[in-house]
């Protein structure tokens, strides 16, 4: 008798926090950070999130979302976490961090013969700004007092705007303003727009203990080589020996 309770003292018990937990990761398309490829998902932040959970053994789902959605799901759930994005202070009370996924840049960019003069924030102000509604590039511009900031679904219908003259600036970043001049686009940068961490941002309530070890893994990773070599494959450079800012 004593043996069949302690039998089912056991099946009743509650499974601990990591075999229990399934981490949901919600993500926008956003390359070369994330996107869609093959009918599924890739990408230098996607392929360093595949690594680290395993590694740690815990279940976990990535879905592709509108970033407005992504971002919104990571605050109200508790076992949701959002990448990529940017840690910048709007948002450093409202998530709990893993980092660094990668560091950028953006510019400030005009459609080449626009007339746009514009050589630093102070400048670019009097212009119509453009960027994605909810992404961190729109807190920036608020914080930093445009007046005229033009919202749009997502980055593309914002790059369709600039080019067809509809807008006059949008950020961007550097390594997507690059491709972008790369394939003839009428683009040009007029100055450093901002400097960031790109990073893991999971809900407030997130497990602190499932925190910790993605933490852990994601800085094996760095330590070892793992994630240089996977942002080499995207074209962009290591975290180790740069510094970046959330401006």
């Amino acid at each position: 008798m004593k043996k069949l309770l302690a039998m089912l003292v056991l099946l009743a018990a509650p499974l601990s926090h990591a075999q229990a937990q399934t981490v949901h990761f919600t993500t926008e398309d956003y390359p070369p950070y994330n996107f869609r490829a093959d009918g599924g998902i890739s990408g230098a932040s996607y392929d360093q999130i595949i690594k680290v959970m395993p590694k740690i053994g815990i279940d976990y789902t990535i879905e592709l979302m509108p970033w407005a959605r992504a971002i919104a799901l990571a605050e109200a759930e508790k076992d949701t976490c959002v990448f990529t994005t940017a840690h910048i202070p709007e948002r450093n009370d409202r998530f709990k961090w893993i980092e660094p996924l990668a560091l950028d840049r953006n510019f400030m960019v005009a459609r080449k013969g626009s007339g746009v003069v514009a050589n630093d924030l102070e400048t670019a102000r009097q212009f119509v700004v453009g960027t994605q509604r909810n992404d961190y590039t729109q807190a920036i511009l608020e914080r930093n007092r445009f007046p005229k900031v033009d919202l749009a679904t997502n980055l593309d219908l914002t790059l369709k705007k600039l080019l067809a003259g509809r807008i006059d600036l949008m950020p961007m970043s550097e390594l997507y303003f690059r491709q972008l001049e790369a394939k003839g686009e009428p683009l040009e940068a007029k100055f450093i727009f901002s400097q960031q961490t790109f990073s893991i941002a999971c809900n407030i309530d997130f497990p602190a203990d499932i925190q910790k070890k993605m933490q852990v893994a994601l800085d094996e990773m760095i330590a070892d080589g793992t994630q240089e070599a996977i942002l080499a494959r995207y074209g962009l450079g290591p975290v180790t020996g740069q510094t970046a800012a959330a401006e």
